[in-house]
């Protein structure tokens, strides 16, 4: 039987795995991959506070959760912020085909480019997803610029 599911269904996996690190203490951004029928082959979150590992953002997590495949083109990555460059990287360097954003009012990451390149691009703006970050980087505004590259404010390089 195969399994189809909404984008918001989908991204409420994703919703889950950010609450969970919210909880734990860490940046609350979750992630799921699923196959193109909608199969969860793996979450996860942010655990770069966590596991004090720097790459172990929401993306990877949910991604070597998932397992290792001879092909992720008819892949779905499921996140809840756009992805960063790294996680961008990720979805470029395996072939991901697809790629379900909750949002990027907080932060806008790469899925511009990765749309150029041919990924599947779907950004929700889901007001859950948004009221999320927006709280967290209020109240943890050093945290977040460190987990995003921005030290006193200025970006790297």
């Amino acid at each position: 039987m195969t399994q189809v599911r909404s984008a918001q269904q989908l991204l409420a996996v994703a919703y889950d795995e950010a609450l969970c690190g919210l909880a734990e203490g860490g940046i609350p951004i979750g992630a799921a991959l699923f196959d193109a029928d909608g199969t969860l082959l793996g979450r996860g979150h942010n655990r770069r506070v966590q596991s004090d590992d720097p790459s172990i953002h929401a993306e990877t997590d949910a991604f070597r959760a998932a397992g290792r495949r001879r092909d992720y083109g008819r892949t779905i990555m499921v996140t809840t912020l756009s992805p960063c460059w790294y996680c961008s990287g990720l979805v470029r360097q395996f072939g991901i085909g697809s790629v379900i954003i909750g949002e990027s009012r907080t932060f806008s990451g790469g899925h511009e480019w990765l749309a150029e390149y041919g990924v599947s691009v779907t950004v929700l703006q889901d007001q859950r997803c948004i009221e999320l970050m927006t709280e967290f980087i209020a109240e943890h505004p050093t945290l977040w610029h460190e987990d995003i590259g921005v030290a006193d404010g200025i970006e790297a390089p």
